[in-house]
């Protein structure tokens, strides 16, 4: 007997970023019904309390984690049960890692969605201060709401907000919401900085970040397409035979965070490559399964392997 699918709908943010606000006015909307008894879970609790007297719909059940220790699937799972729960909406603590949360999920537990919620008056502070725990909200969002936009309301101040979800994400929507009710989105463009129609697109040594990014959110762009890029060489068995993985060490926030990213390549001659040398490559590109990814993923095919010259700075971003 099939397991049912229990959707996640994921918010996330640092205390104080408008989260239960959100998960508030969001149930209070007759639309989000959807029939289902909801849990509504709750790992970290702010000055704001919930009111389910203003939800729009009823079966919902308040269920208030007391620790990190209770962020298991037996004891999620029981409280699913407890309710007879359909579908979770889930105010995750903005001071535990993403990776913890994808541990903890029981099996039948998928997320659907997944916004995080932000403060205009202090995101930067925050992001300075606190960059790794903000990227690791924002690289699996969808969406961020900045709340208090009024206190980000200019060129600059949106530019340096747009470069910051940028780090982590280049499908990351950003929505301002200001204290009138009226909400503004990012419209800021985000032009590739190499040439998709060129017969063989060309990857510069400081663009490899933002490749990456792209061609892992959005495989199915560049499948059958030729890119040429210098890379170090990973030997693995992972890559599968006769391939190897082709990529760079990359940095999200800080040194603690570099590491190695690439793509497995298929090439006959690949055991003849030296481990962290570098070749420039030219690869067509796939979209197939890899047990790398456990599912389909780019697949790169060698057309051509040469002796490559170490790029100036070795270790990429991805902005």
């Amino acid at each position: 007997m099939a397991i049912k699918e229990i959707p996640v709908y994921l918010f996330v943010g640092f205390l104080e970023s408008g989260k239960t606000k959100f998960i508030q006015e969001t149930l209070e909307d007759p639309q989000f019904d959807s029939g289902d008894k909801t849990l509504l879970l709750v790992c970290e609790e702010g000055e704001e309390e919930y009111d389910p007297g203003r939800f729009a719909f009823g079966g919902v059940q308040l269920e208030v984690l007391e620790g990190k220790a209770e962020l298991n699937p037996a004891h999620l799972e029981a409280l699913a049960r407890k309710c007879g729960a359909g579908r979770v909406v889930l105010e995750y603590n903005g001071m535990w890692l993403m990776q913890d949360l994808a541990e903890a999920l029981p099996p039948s537990w998928t997320i659907y969605q997944c916004i995080a919620t932000a403060d205009g008056t202090t995101f930067q502070r925050y992001f300075d201060n606190m960059r790794q725990l903000m990227l690791d909200k924002l690289a699996r969002s969808e969406l961020v709401v900045i709340n208090r936009a009024e206190a980000v309301d200019t060129d600059e101040q949106r530019m340096a907000i747009h470069r910051a979800v940028r780090q982590a994400s280049r499908r990351c929507d950003i929505a301002y919401e200001y204290a009138d009710g009226r909400v503004a989105y990012d419209e800021i463009p985000d032009p590739l900085p190499f040439d998709l129609a060129a017969p063989v697109i060309e990857i510069a040594d400081e663009d490899f970040g933002i490749w990456y990014m792209d061609c892992n959110e959005d495989p199915n762009k560049y499948a059958g397409k030729t890119v040429r890029f210098t890379a170090q060489v990973c030997q693995t068995p992972r890559a599968g035979k006769d391939a190897f993985v082709p990529g760079r060490f990359a940095m999200t926030c800080c040194v603690q965070d570099i590491q190695f990213v690439g793509f497995p390549c298929r090439y006959t001659e690949a055991k003849r490559l030296a481990e962290r040398s570098w070749v420039t490559l030219t690869a067509k590109v796939n979209v197939k399964f890899h047990p790398l990814y456990g599912g389909a993923g780019p697949v790169l095919t060698a057309v051509q392997v040469e002796p490559g010259t170490p790029p100036r700075d070795d270790v990429v971003t991805f902005s």
